[in-house]
């Protein structure tokens, strides 16, 4: 895939998750961190707002971990 369709693929993305309810977010977070992954793999800047995301992203995921814990 191509630089351009990953950046498109990104930013699909991102407005998907726009108003999205949690399950959703947290259904996308994986996607998303992929397609950044491969942008730098391939040496492509990723702009600092998709960094943002993912990092909240992922922060969510995490909470979400925890909160199904037990005690």
């Amino acid at each position: 895939m191509s630089d351009q369709e990953l950046l498109q693929q990104a930013e699909t993305i991102e407005a998907r998750l726009d108003g999205a309810n949690q399950s959703l977010r947290l259904e996308l977070q994986p996607k998303l961190s992929k397609v950044i992954a491969n942008l730098r793999a391939n040496g492509t800047h990723v702009p600092a707002r998709l960094k943002q995301l993912d990092a909240a992203l992922c922060d969510e995921a995490i909470e979400a971990r925890f909160d199904n814990m037990p005690i």
